[in-house]
């Protein structure tokens, strides 16, 4: 389920660290920073506070995932479209890598043996480390900060993921459950503009 996870997430942040650096005019360099800090930093976080070696740093099939990824969009002329951040494509490529590492993250929480903090901190981390890291190198405002219930969700989906553990029936088919309940919990909050109010 993790490398699932992962490899969604990878993909589906792959297209979205690439239409920020679209939106930001950067060139095939910064570009291809802004994925790489997207579909990796997350992860590489994550996998430092548990003192592992970065899975990124072991497998060869996410780098050529990312690359192969970049190439395509570049190819079918994705960097040639206006205001490609408020299509529907971004919000569903960026709501699906969210959801995605929320659950890698908890599940390498909990086989670390972490509790509900630290299965919590790990989700969010991997969710969000990525794209913090993107937005302060290219001098913008996190999105997580600004966007409505996006943070949120990634803590929501590793309660329900911790919950499912505890009661022993956390399987393929709860996960992708979840998943789908997460992605479609993210567009709506997206479009219904949700946020949590300071008062």
């Amino acid at each position: 389920m993790f490398e699932v996870a992962e490899y969604i997430g990878i993909i589906a942040f792959t297209m979205s660290g690439f239409f920020v650096a679209v939106r930001s005019r950067l060139d095939l360099l910064g570009v291809l920073i802004s994925v790489f800090l997207t579909a990796f930093g997350g992860g590489i976080i994550r996998d430092v506070l548990v003192d592992r070696t970065p899975y990124v740093f072991t497998h060869a099939a996410p780098g050529f995932m990312v690359l192969g990824m970049m190439i395509l969009m570049i190819v079918l002329k994705f960097h040639k479209r206006e205001s490609i951040e408020n299509r529907l494509l971004f919000i569903i490529s960026d709501s699906i890598g969210l959801v995605s590492f929320s659950i890698a993250g908890a599940l390498v929480a909990m086989q670390n043996e972490l509790n509900l903090t630290g299965v919590l901190v790990m989700a969010f981390v991997t969710a969000v480390g990525g794209g913090i890291t993107r937005d302060v190198i290219i001098n913008e405002v996190p999105f997580v900060f600004k966007t409505g219930f996006y943070g949120t969700v990634a803590l929501l989906v590793a309660i329900v993921l911790y919950g499912l553990e505890q009661f022993d029936i956390l399987n393929f088919y709860t996960t992708s459950l979840l998943f789908a309940g997460g992605v479609v919990l993210r567009i709506v909050a997206y479009q219904k503009k949700w946020s949590i109010p300071l008062r």
